[in-house]
């Protein structure tokens, strides 16, 4: 019974040492958002019509 005790306990702290790595992880990615490019209309224009 002890056996079973450590085991669970073992992959208990494995679980939850991945689980706080990974949060770690998402938390440290740098987000960006890429720039809107300026208004042109000679540039958004397709030969098949106005972009919408």
């Amino acid at each position: 019974m002890i056996t079973v005790i450590i085991i669970g306990i073992f992959i208990f702290l494995i679980v939850l040492g991945l689980t706080i790595f990974t949060i770690n992880k998402g938390y440290a990615f740098k987000h960006t958002i890429d720039e809107i490019p300026a208004k042109d209309d000679k540039k958004n224009r397709s030969k098949s019509g106005p972009v919408l």
